[in-house]
C-alpha cells in the first residue's frame, strides 16, 4: 500500500468516523444525561441515609432507587417513599 492509499484510507475513516458520531449523536446525549441524573439521584439517597438518625427516613441505596429518583425527580422520591410505607 503506498502512501496516496494510506492517506484516502484515513480520509475516508474519518469521514466515518464523523458520520457515526453524528447518526448517535443524540442517543448519546441522552445517555449522558440518564447517567448524570441517576448520579444525582445517588447523591440524593445518599444524603437521605446521611439524615435518618435525625428524619427517620431510610431508603435502600441501589440502582434502581437510584434511576426512579434521576428519572421521576421529586415525584420518584415520593414514590419511593409511599413504597416504602405501603410495603
Amino acid at each position: 500500500m503506498d502512501l496516496n492509499q494510506k492517506i484516502l484510507a484515513a480520509i475516508l475513516a474519518a469521514f466515518f468516523l464523523i458520520a457515526l458520531i453524528r447518526v448517535f449523536q443524540t442517543p448519546l446525549r441522552l445517555a449522558l444525561k440518564l447517567l448524570a441524573n441517576t448520579l444525582l439521584g445517588f447523591l440524593a439517597l445518599w444524603v437521605v441515609n446521611l439524615t435518618a438518625g435525625v428524619t427517620g427516613i431510610t431508603l435502600g441505596l441501589n440502582l434502581l432507587n437510584a434511576l426512579v429518583i434521576g428519572i421521576l425527580g421529586l415525584p420518584g422520591f415520593v414514590l419511593l417513599l409511599l413504597t416504602q410505607w405501603v410495603l
